[in-house]
């Protein structure tokens, strides 16, 4: 994905409620036990949904070979999220890799790497490069790479964040996926995630504000898609408008199966967690 900003944690004054308050909100008060995606089966929902926009698959597992130059500006796009090489967190995917598997075949494009970040283009990188990321995946200590730098940079703080805001399952997917799309923070006059969500808590305030969770994510929606129309390479917001948008108006803020949505087009459904 995206580029690669270092976890921020925001803190959050968080008020005390009472419960007559807690119960206009339609979202858990702060604390009380959930079951959000560091549950095995809603992370598995997590990176299927994400799959089915990132990749035109459910199938998230058969990703880690994946590699090719989307047009996006950002070099090559790879592996579970599309991690890129003009964005850094590809270098940091391979440096994790060269650290369990020291001399494996990847681990000399690395200088290529790092002179790349912040470009589109491919020097030193080439067809000799994509197949050894394609060969590589063969290896479960490089899927284990892409897994760990999936959890580090996006789906923790995402997750961590969206505990923090009052949020579900479903809440957390939603800032896990801008995350996925956007990185952290903003780059080149496009909206990172730390964005939208100042954004959204200016138009509505979130759960653990006393706020209504689903007011609030239709307010973090909302700013998504004016970032994303700013952005030629995003301006499709199907991902948001017929998929996440349509889980908040159904009340899936649990992630609860079925699910069935939408994305560039092309139905998709999950009928069990």
């Amino acid at each position: 994905m995206k580029y690669t900003v270092r976890a921020l944690r925001l803190s959050l004054a968080v008020p005390l409620l009472t419960a007559a308050a807690l119960a206009g909100c339609s979202g858990p008060a702060p604390g009380t036990p959930d079951v959000g995606l560091n549950d095995p089966a809603k992370k598995r929902i997590a990176m299927r949904l994400v799959s089915s926009a990132e990749n035109s698959s459910l199938d998230w597992e058969a990703q880690y070979p994946y590699i090719e130059d989307i047009g996006d500006g950002r070099g090559y796009t790879a592996g579970i999220i599309g991690f890129c090489s003009g964005t850094g967190d590809m270098t940091e995917v391979v440096e994790r890799y060269a650290k369990a598997r020291p001399g494996n075949p990847l681990e000399r494009y690395l200088p290529a790497l790092r002179a790349l970040e912040g470009s589109a283009a491919h020097t030193g990188l080439g067809k000799p490069f994509t197949r050894a990321w394609a060969k590589a995946a063969e290896d479960p200590a490089f899927r284990a790479a892409q897994d760990a730098e999936r959890d580090a940079v996006y789906f923790g703080p995402a997750v961590r964040q969206a505990e923090e805001d009052g949020l579900g399952a479903l809440g957390q997917f939603i800032y896990y996926d801008a995350y996925v799309m956007h990185g952290a923070g903003d780059t080149e006059g496009t909206a990172g995630f730390r964005t939208m969500r100042r954004e959204a808590m200016a138009a509505a305030r979130t759960p653990a504000r006393g706020g209504d969770e689903k007011a609030y994510l239709n307010a973090f929606l909302d700013a998504r898609v004016a970032a994303m129309v700013e952005e030629p390479a995003h301006s499709d917001t199907s991902r948001v408008e017929t998929a996440q948008r349509v889980f908040v108006r159904e009340g899936k803020l649990r992630l609860e199966t079925p699910l069935r949505w939408k994305v560039y087009g092309d139905a998709y459904r999950i009928e069990k967690g």
